[in-house]
């Protein structure tokens, strides 16, 4: 398995993560809190956004890095 290859599949996974993230926010913001009973593993609903959005922020983040590292070819094939 090459480094090309494991950064495609990081690359992947991150892709995936947002999508997953972006889905779980909630136009109104609720956010986390309006899926029932998954905020309770939080101390507050305004902490579940919060944390939502960061993880949310840093895979795009990653995303983004990743997909500029591997259109330009800066890893050894």
């Amino acid at each position: 398995m090459t480094a090309t290859n494991i950064v495609q599949i990081v690359w992947a996974i991150s892709a995936l993560g947002v999508i997953i993230l972006v889905l779980l926010h909630s136009p109104k913001g609720d956010g986390i809190g309006a899926i029932g009973g998954q905020a309770q593993l939080f101390s507050s609903t305004k902490s579940a956004e919060d944390t939502l959005n960061r993880v949310t922020w840093a895979l795009t983040v990653m995303f983004m890095g990743l997909t500029v590292v591997l259109s330009a070819g800066w890893l050894p094939k």
